[in-house]
C-alpha cells in the first residue's frame, strides 16, 4: 500500500460495503517518502527523534508510575510482525480472520505493525516506542481492499475479529480501520465487546475534505471516535468531525513502516490511525494505574483530564476534538478526572459492561460531559456550529502538552463546538 492513499473495499452480494484502510492522509497533499534509515543506530537516532508527540506528553515522567503493565491491547488490522526488534517479546497469539493462508503475525501492509508499535514499542534496535510500552498485544488479522483483491477472503473476518477480541483477555480494543457503511452485524460485535466490559476505539476517517462522511466502526455508539491533531496545536486538516468524535490525539508527522519487507520506516502522517492506536495506549497507562476499574472508569477520566481551552465551556463537546486531546499525564501525575459509575458507559450513559470494575462509587458532580450519550447510527442530530455556522478554522484548537500542566488554548478566535446527543 502507498502511505496515504485510503482504500476502499467492496463486499460481494448479499451485502456491500466499502473498507478503508485508515492509515497515512493524502488530503494534506503529496507525502513525501523519506526513508527514516535502514541501520539500527540510524533508526534510534531518525524515527524515535521524530516521535515528538511523547515529549511533548511527558512520557518519561508518566512511565515513572504506570507502563502499561498487566494490560493487552488487541489490534484488529492486517496483522502484527511480532519479530520487529520493537515487539519482540510484545506479542501474544491472535487469530487470522482472513480465510487465507497465513498467521495473525503476517502482516501483509505493515500498517498493523505500526499500530501495535505505537502503542507497545521497546524502542530496540531502533525501533518506534510505544507510549505504553509493556503493554501485550494480541493481534487480529483482518483483509484491506487490495488484499481481498487478490484473494478470496472471508467476508465477515471484521465482525468475527471484533467478537474473537471481546472474548480475549484484552481489555482495549484498537482497530485502525474504517468503513463508509453501517453493518447490522457488525454493530452486534460492537454491543457485544461492550456488554464484555472491552474499551473500543477506532479513527474517524481522514476524509474531511473528501466528504466527511460518517465510517465505522467509530460512528457505532459503543465505539471512541479519535481525530488526530499535529504538533502546531491545530486539528489536521484531513480529520473528519462531527458528533462522531469523541476524543482526539496526535496523528500528524508520525513514522511508521514503509510496506510489508519491514527494512525501513517512512517518515509521514500516521493519521487517525496512528491517533488511535496513541489513545489506545493512553486508556492502558491510566487503566494500568488502576486495574481494578472498569472501561467505563477509564474512558471517564480520560474524558475528563482530556486538554481542552480556557474558553471551553463546561459540559460541551467539540465536532473536532470531541472532550478535548488526550492527556494520560494530567490523571496520572496530577490525579485530575474521577472515574465515577463503574458500570455506566460515558459515552451511551447506558449501564452495561461493568462487572469486573472496582467498588468505586458514582461522583455525583461529574460534568455534564462525562454522562452525554452518543447518538445511534443515523439518527438525526443538530450540531450546533454547522452548516453557516461553521468557519473553516472553527476546528482549530492549539494544544499545550506539558508533562506538568496542559492545556487546550482555544487560538484563532475560535469557539468550542457544541453537539447535540440523543439521549439513551
Amino acid at each position: 500500500m502507498t502511505a496515504g492513499m485510503s482504500q476502499i473495499r467492496k463486499r460481494s452480494k448479499p451485502y456491500v460495503f466499502r473498507r478503508g484502510l485508515l492509515s497515512t492522509v493524502a488530503v494534506i497533499g503529496t507525502i513525501a517518502a523519506n526513508v527514516a534509515g535502514t541501520a539500527p543506530a540510524a533508526l534510534a537516532a531518525d524515527v524515535q527523534s521524530k516521535q515528538w508527540y511523547l515529549d511533548a506528553m511527558g512520557a518519561e515522567e508518566i512511565w515513572k508510575t504506570s507502563t502499561g503493565k498487566g494490560i493487552k491491547v488487541a489490534v484488529i488490522d492486517t496483522g502484527v510482525n511480532s519479530s520487529t526488534p520493537a515487539l519482540t517479546g510484545q506479542v501474544q497469539k491472535g487469530l487470522d480472520l482472513t480465510n487465507v493462508a497465513g498467521e495473525a503475525t503476517d502482516d501483509y501492509d505493515g500498517h498493523g505493525t505500526t499500530m501495535a508499535e505505537l502503542i507497545a514499542g521497546t524502542g530496540r534496535g531502533g525501533g518506534l516506542r510505544g507510549l505504553a510500552p509493556d503493554v501485550k498485544i494480541i493481534p487480529y488479522r483482518i483483509a484491506d481492499e487490495n488484499f481481498e483483491a487478490k484473494r478470496k477472503v472471508n467476508d465477515w473476518d471484521v465482525k468475527e475479529a471484533i467478537r474473537a477480541a471481546a472474548d480475549s483477555d484484552a481489555q482495549i480494543i484498537s482497530m485502525s480501520f474504517g468503513s463508509k457503511y453501517w453493518i447490522a452485524e457488525e454493530e452486534e460485535a460492537v454491543k457485544y465487546a461492550q456488554s464484555k466490559g472491552k474499551l473500543f476505539f477506532a479513527p474517524v476517517g481522514n476524509s474531511a475534505k473528501k466528504g466527511n462522511k460518517p465510517e465505522y466502526p467509530a460512528n457505532y455508539a459503543e465505539v471512541v471516535g479519535v481525530a488526530a491533531t499535529g504538533s502546531d496545536g491545530e486539528v489536521a486538516d484531513y480529520s473528519q468531525h462531527g458528533d462522531f468524535v469523541d476524543i482526539a490525539a496526535p496523528g500528524n508527522d508520525i513514522p511508521y513502516w514503509c510496506d510489508e519487507t519491514f527494512k525501513r520506516y517512512c517518515d509521514g502522517d500516521g493519521g487517525t490511525s496512528a491517533a488511535t492506536a496513541i489513545t489506545s495506549a493512553a486508556a492502558a497507562l491510566i487503566w494500568s494505574a488502576h486495574p481494578d476499574w472498569t472501561g467505563n472508569q477509564v474512558l471517564r477520566v480520560m474524558f475528563e483530564s482530556a486538554g481542552r481551552g480556557d474558553g471551553w465551556k463546561k459540559g460541551t463537546v467539540s465536532n473536532y476534538l470531541g472532550y478535548g486531546v488526550v492527556r494520560p499525564g494530567a490523571h496520572i501525575n496530577r490525579g485530575v478526572g474521577k472515574p465515577g459509575d463503574p458500570n455506566v458507559n460515558p459515552l451511551t450513559n447506558e449501564r452495561v459492561g461493568g462487572s469486573s470494575g472496582s467498588s468505586a462509587s458514582p461522583n455525583p458532580s461529574a460534568p455534564a460531559s462525562s454522562q452525554a450519550p452518543k447518538p445511534k447510527p443515523g439518527s438525526n442530530t443538530t450540531v450546533a456550529g454547522s452548516s453557516s455556522e461553521s468557519s473553516d478554522g472553527s476546528g482549530q484548537l492549539g494544544w499545550v502538552l506539558g508533562a506538568v500542566a496542559a492545556v487546550v488554548v482555544i487560538g484563532g478566535g475560535a469557539v468550542a463546538i457544541l453537539r447535540k446527543r440523543r439521549s439513551a
